[in-house]
């Protein structure tokens, strides 16, 4: 068994939400990693409870590294989703964990409310190195105004899919697929992600039951 360790000073990340095994984030069945943060404010945000900094939970890059290489063993993920609040907000320790989960074999995909130009634009190198490290990329703001009805984990019409790496080809029969929605119960609370319908965008929520309620 290969233990996968950051190197020193990959610091900590501030988390939103996890969904360890998903197959509505993503291509194949994938672990999905929401960011607490985003310094855009695209009106209409799907998870506006994520744009502050300060309300997620702060994790180590080797915390979430060994989570990573647990679910990946008990589950054979494909790879894992990043998605926010904006991933390139916390790129240098998104970068580490790109670069490390790669060398395992997985997969990265990376949603940004940012254009590519406008990420190679910021000559940080923090951000190249995710680029680097990410196999697709969805580029741009979420326009509620324009919502998208036919690519699968789009969601509105603005936004583009690049194809970084050869892992995966926008010929590939997946992308063509119908969007999809899960939905879990744990304990009393009730979690929803994935893409509810053709106007609602992606999404992810958690619905806390009325005192009382029992599962």
């Amino acid at each position: 068994m290969t233990t996968t360790v950051a190197p020193r000073g990959a610091g900590v990340l501030e988390i939103a939400e996890i969904v360890p095994v998903t197959e509505a984030e993503g291509p194949g069945r994938r672990f999905a990693l929401w960011v607490q943060g985003c310094p855009l404010r695209c009106p209409g945000c799907c998870n506006p409870e994520m744009l502050p900094l300060d309300r997620g939970k702060s994790v180590s890059v080797d915390e979430l590294l060994l989570e990573i290489g647990v679910w990946k063993r008990l589950h054979d993920i494909e790879g894992i989703t990043l998605l926010g609040g904006e991933p390139f907000a916390q790129a240098a320790g998104l970068a580490v964990v790109a670069r490390m989960v790669r060398e395992q074999g997985l997969t990265v995909m990376t949603f940004s409310g940012y254009t590519l130009e406008e990420l190679e634009q910021m000559f940080d190198p923090a951000v190249d190195e995710l680029l680097r490290h990410t196999d697709v990329l969805v580029d741009g703001p979420y326009l509620r105004q324009q919502p998208e009805t036919r690519r699968r984990w789009i969601g509105s019409a603005n936004q583009r899919v690049h194809f970084l790496s050869d892992r995966y080809r926008a010929d590939d029969p997946c992308w063509q697929l119908p969007n999809s929605l899960e939905i879990r119960l744990r304990g009393n609370e009730l979690s929803v992600n994935g893409f509810p319908a053709p106007k609602a965008g992606r999404m992810w929520t958690r619905l806390r039951p009325m005192p009382g309620w029992r599962s």
